[in-house]
């Protein structure tokens, strides 16, 4: 089947037909690094990253480019209100979204440029645009001509008569209040480069124009990023690079948010949930399910109950493998997925339904199990891993590895204190005393501990807190 994406330029889903014959190449704007990554952040990186394995198992050679803007007006300002130099605030906030992406099993991009590695590229973007009447130079800062470009504005679909285009302070010489600013001449105490229109600093539209450029061509696949990026950021994108002379993205991918109390989660709303607290609270692995699995489009309304909630379905899933391996031993993955499964990862990265038919397969394993089918479990958890592999979810995989060593010195301890417990359950359980038997198992469970009654005797496993 052929794999089929929502293009927000076209307003509906598309089959997808690369460029180039078995391969694909997609540019995600990444971070801007005025400050540490929030949940929401690295939503937009997990959601590219199940798109990238997704195209890599259907066969694809994948080209994955996700930027870094390390100077921009928000960056020169904390770097004014924290008196710290500007490439200290950029270097260190870079780090944290590494280890964000990381600890939430992304895997790395092909590249990853940072915007102030290519400014030789943008003087060059700009330098052609002049001499096509598309940008002018004015009082040291170059600004893009919206009304030469008549394809402005078809991506969010705005009137330009009524288009009120966002401002920074000292983008003086306009010719129209709606042009945008690709360089921004010299202030006191802001970095500089070089340029034949003076000393400045490049605007955040510019770029990605030049990134994308220099790392996939005149054309490439597909363009992703948030929703909020659509304007003015893409479609500034666009202008220039279709202007240069450029076909650029062949499809436009965006990610919904994240939200708190129906609000974008953002640092200047002050609600954001920064990546390295909670994963001091929630399992990385975690986490991942609980922004990786809803789908790509819809908001996710952060609270902790749904989270939560996700971390109780995932125990489910984890608890199966765990079984399957303690009576089988590892288990390798399935070549394929389940049809079902690949049907649904097609249709426009339908994550939702495909982890149903995973939930739906580790029903089966669980059955199998209970009936000491070894066989039939032994199936479906090479299913089950298979699928989780795709997601990026297979607690099996390495990466996660070091997730089950945490308190692998405990266990044994926790395990003997839960024995004695679990005996005195059994000892009530053999007498008849079911009252004293369930009190147990509620205690238990209050504890974060869930008891399950197996033919083999009572078993315990982390359960949701």
């Amino acid at each position: 089947m052929t794999i089929r994406l929502y293009d927000t330029s076209a307003r509906q889903i598309r089959d997808f037909t690369p460029l180039k014959p078995g391969c694909v190449s997609i540019y995600l704007c990444g971070a801007t690094v005025q400050a540490a990554p929030h949940i929401g952040h690295v939503r937009s990186g997990l959601n590219f990253d199940i798109m990238r394995r997704w195209f890599a198992y259907r066969g694809y050679d994948v080209t994955f480019i996700r930027n870094v803007t390390d100077i921009d007006d928000k960056i020169i300002a904390k770097a004014a209100e924290q008196n710290r130099p500007w490439w200290s605030i950029g270097y260190d906030n870079e780090r944290a979204f590494d280890e964000g992406y990381t600890a939430l099993g992304c895997l790395p991009p092909t590249y990853e440029p940072r915007a102030t590695g290519h400014v030789t590229e943008m003087v060059e973007m700009m330098q052609g645009l002049i001499e096509r009447g598309h940008a002018y130079e004015a009082e040291g800062n170059v600004y893009f001509d919206v009304r030469s470009f008549p394809g402005y504005l078809e991506l969010s679909r705005q009137e330009l008569d009524n288009l009120q285009q966002p401002a920074g302070a000292g983008e003086s010489g306009k010719r129209d209040p709606r042009d945008f600013a690709m360089w921004k001449a010299a202030k006191p105490g802001e970095p500089t480069w070089a340029t034949p229109w003076g000393r400045g600093r490049p605007g955040w539209h510019l770029e990605c124009s030049a990134m994308a450029h220099k790392y996939l061509g005149t054309a490439f696949d597909i363009h992703g990023g948030g929703l909020d990026l659509i304007f003015p950021h893409h479609e500034n994108e666009i202008a220039q690079a279709k202007a240069y002379g450029d076909e650029f993205a062949k499809y436009w991918v965006h990610n919904a948010w994240v939200t708190m109390a129906g609000d974008k989660m953002s640092k200047s709303l002050g609600n954001s949930v920064l990546v390295s607290e909670m994963v001091k609270q929630w399992r990385p692995i975690v986490l991942r399910y609980y922004l990786g699995t809803p789908h790509y489009r819809s908001m996710i309304e952060y609270s902790e109950e749904s989270l939560r909630e996700a971390e109780s379905a995932f125990a489910r899933i984890e608890g199966f493998v765990q079984r399957v391996v303690e009576k089988a031993g590892v288990v390798e993955p399935s070549p394929e997925v389940p049809l079902a499964f690949a049907e649904a990862m097609d249709d426009d990265l339908g994550v939702p339904q495909a982890l149903a038919i995973v939930h739906g397969t580790v029903r089966q394993g669980n059955s199998a199990l209970a009936a000491d089918d070894k066989e039939a479990a032994v199936a479906r958890l090479a299913e089950v891993r298979a699928m989780l592999g795709v997601l990026g979810l297979d607690p099996l995989d390495p990466h996660w590895a070091g997730e089950a060593d945490r308190g692998e010195d405990l266990h044994g301890v926790v395990d003997s204190l839960v024995r004695l417990v679990l005996d005195q359950r059994e000892a009530a359980r053999g007498r008849k005393d079911w009252a004293t038997a369930d009190a147990i198992r509620d205690q238990l469970n209050q504890s974060g501990l869930t008891i399950e009654d197996s033919p083999q005797g009572p078993r315990w496993s982390l359960g949701p807190r």
